[in-house]
């Protein structure tokens, strides 16, 4: 997969920034909720006396905590930029056989005008981590953050590049329903890796230090690698503090750092639901389907 990652000095600087105390307090605040119900010093203490069932336990909870981590802070970021909408709930996408033809067999040319109903979905859905709406130029923004694709074959990372686009196509339908009637006319599909290895700027997978161009925030970038680095910090804290409170067995080691342990990125939870009731319905539009923009997030040109 080719890598394709622009400079940091050709980001543009935007009215809005991610460089202020609220947004540091909050960050801290996340930080706290997530530390609070299994990483403290405590709790780490704790999972050492209980054993190598526990401590491993523990440490296969922290992709999850640090992947809610991310999509929180990109979330509040975003939200730093008053002309952009950020949904993180009811984002439940149906996918159907008909979308993902439309996506699987045909050019975007063939398809990017189309909008199917919401209301009409099958077995298969997707959850996007957040959907966000530029009130101002009413382009909405499919969001799925991993925190690193390198487990993903490339068969895999289509697969769900395909899956976001075919849920795209409800995007206009559902924002204009189910969240007060929000107009998108176009919608472009990103997926947001914590890691710069196999990001793909035109194929709509990008590193988190392009964040800016997505939210047009200054900064946005450098403030969510702040917070996943404050995230790590305060765990490798709560590691050393656990270890030199806690009187060992001799066949525990204990040496071993709490982050790169976890670094498993198979505890990622799928973004792909399939209902157990009825069969797939072909989602077809009973009206004549509204003219939108469909394809991957771009980078907006330098004037």
């Amino acid at each position: 997969m080719t890598k394709q990652i622009l400079k940091t000095t050709t980001v543009p600087n935007y009215v809005h920034s991610a460089d202020c105390k609220e947004l540091r307090a909050r960050f801290d605040k996340i930080i706290d909720e997530l530390i609070a119900s299994s990483l403290s010093a405590e709790a780490l203490k704790d999972a050492l006396s209980g054993g190598i069932e526990k401590v491993g336990t523990i440490l296969r909870s922290i992709p999850g905590h640090e992947g809610r981590l991310l999509e929180r802070g990109i979330a509040m970021i975003a939200r730093c930029n008053p002309d952009l909408i950020v949904l993180t709930q009811n984002l439940r996408l149906p996918v159907t056989p008909t979308a993902l033809q439309l996506v699987g067999m045909n050019s975007p040319e063939h398809y990017r005008s189309l909008t199917l109903d919401a209301d009409h979905g099958g077995r298969r859905t997707y959850t996007p981590d957040l959907i966000i709406l530029n009130k101002q130029t009413k382009v909405a923004h499919v969001v799925d953050v991993k925190r690193s694709l390198i487990s993903y074959e490339n068969t895999r990372i289509d697969e769900l590049k395909n899956r976001m686009l075919a849920a795209a196509l409800v995007v206009p339908d559902l924002l204009f329903k189910e969240h007060r009637r929000l107009v998108a006319e176009e919608v472009r599909a990103v997926i947001l890796s914590a890691e710069e290895r196999k990001c793909d700027v035109e194929g709509g997978i990008w590193p988190l230090s392009h964040l800016a161009y997505l939210i047009e925030v200054t900064g946005a970038g450098e403030a969510i690698g702040l917070l996943k680095e404050s995230f790590e910090d305060r765990i490798n804290k709560n590691w050393e503090i656990a270890r030199q409170t806690f009187t060992r067995p001799p066949n525990l080691n204990s040496d071993q750092p709490v982050v790169s342990i976890a670094g498993e990125e198979d505890a990622e939870p799928d973004d792909e639901d399939v209902q157990n009731d009825g069969e797939d319905a072909v989602a077809e539009a009973h009206s004549e389907p509204r003219l939108i923009k469909l394809g991957f997030a771009k980078v907006p040109l330098r004037h």
